[in-house]
């Protein structure tokens, strides 16, 4: 389905109603698939290159991308009153990684009202920052589109800097980060959040998803603060303790999954890319509007390393034991991840000629779907974008889908004898 939305999107693009300056195919394929994979790398510039119907396409194929076309195609039949049959909610339950068909209708009309308070509500704050400086008409559509770019975790933006120029704009800094920070935790917290309310009933992956998604968020502010305190290219030009921290609160939460900036990405310490490179890795929550290898997995390699050194046989985690049948999972999709990313950097490297740090960080933060740059994306050669085109798709679709596969059981039909290895 994916698929299928990225190659309508590409014809889209490429329409002459869609340009006010010439595309060529790749530069299209690149930008329908970052916004389907709700990416937000550009290999141009969105609000100069395409014109208001080019960003509605684009708009929608973030929101469709974000959303999920099943749930999408199941609120449209519902609209239209007709019945939505057993076969469409199976492929649904999957979609959302749930485990019941009966209330997967009722649970994706959750997830539609969430979607559309959130956009709503977010473009009315927006509407504050962008309509007294662009005028009613341009200001409320850069309003939605950014509401719905930073729900759905895609970095696009309508300004060459990204959002640099508001950097130190209060309305921003709270309003953007809550929308892409309420859309990375996933739709099954969500519902928990919405219907449990209650932090003791909370199903284990909500616990998990929450108490990751908070350690994370305070490490990579405080961290980014550190590192970037004094660097003039980023925190250093600003004299306000309160500015480098309200910069330092946006960059540490959008960089594991919005791929939103409000400072120059190239000017930033190695030290500091390389953490970014590994909260891009991570990624947000499961079933979310976000990529990496997901919070729940990068918690659960820790309490595989926890349980090793106990010597236990089982993962603990809230009064809740995991098997070993989550950790063979976990290992799977992460070592996957890694493979992939490896691959990904060794082609490229035949044919590029910058840094290797940049290198490095442009393919996790595709694989990642963040979005994020060092300002490189659209120097790349067509090979190297090709590269990213297919990381941006295998980053969304592909751990996704192993998952799903991965979590299947199968009996072997004979047993061998046991044996140990030496390992470390």
């Amino acid at each position: 389905m994916h698929l299928a939305l990225i190659i309508v999107g590409t014809f889209l693009l490429k329409l002459p109603i869609s340009m006010n300056i010439p595309l060529d195919w790749l530069e299209a394929l690149f930008t329908a698939t970052s916004a389907v994979t709700v990416t937000g790398h550009v290999v141009v510039d969105t609000g100069s290159h395409f014109s208001i119907f080019g960003q509605v396409v684009i708009a929608m194929l973030i929101q469709l991308g974000g959303l999920g076309l099943m749930v999408f195609a199941v609120f449209i039949l519902s609209a239209l009153g007709l019945p939505v049959g057993i076969p469409h909610r199976i492929l649904l339950k999957e979609d959302l990684k749930q485990t019941s068909i009966s209330e997967i209708l009722h649970f994706a009309a959750i997830i539609i009202r969430v979607v559309v308070v959130c956009e709503v509500v977010g473009t009315g704050f927006l509407a504050l920052v962008f309509v007294p400086e662009q005028g009613w008409a341009t200001g409320l559509w850069h309003a939605v589109f950014h509401a719905i770019a930073a729900f759905n975790n895609a970095g696009f933006a309508l300004y060459p800097d990204n959002l640099v120029r508001f950097a130190t704009n209060p309305v921003l800094n709270i309003s953007v980060p809550a929308l892409f920070i309420v859309g990375g935790i996933g739709f099954a917290v969500i519902n928990d959040v919405i219907k449990v309310r209650e932090w003791r009933r909370f199903s284990l992956h909500s616990k998990l998803t929450l108490s990751g998604t908070t350690v994370l968020v305070v490490w990579s502010v405080l961290m980014f603060a550190a590192l970037e305190w004094r660097n003039p290219g980023t925190l250093g030009e600003y004299v306000s303790p309160w500015d480098k921290l309200m910069i330092s609160w946006f960059q540490g939460v959008t960089t594991r999954t919005a791929g939103f900036n409000t400072i120059d990405i190239s000017e930033i310490y190695e030290s500091t890319a390389l953490m970014f490179i590994s909260l891009m890795l991570v990624g947000a929550g499961s079933a979310s509007t976000a990529g990496g290898i997901k919070v729940t997995t990068f918690i659960i390699l820790l309490l595989a390393i926890v349980a090793f050194f106990k010597r236990r046989s089982s993962l603990v985690a809230f009064g809740r034991s995991l098997g070993l049948d989550q950790v063979l999972k976990v290992v799977a999709l992460t070592m996957l991840s890694i493979l992939f990313i490896f691959v990904a950097i060794f082609i490229c490297l035949l044919t590029f000629q910058g840094s290797f740090v940049d290198l490095a960080f442009e393919i996790a933060s595709a694989f990642g779907t963040v979005g994020l740059s060092r300002g490189i994306t659209s120097d790349l050669d067509p090979l190297n974008q090709t590269v990213l085109v297919l990381m941006m798709f295998v980053g969304r679709v592909g751990p996704l889908t192993l998952g799903f596969f991965l979590a299947t059981r199968s009996q072997p039909a004979v047993r061998y004898p046991s044996a140990s290895v030496y390992l470390g």
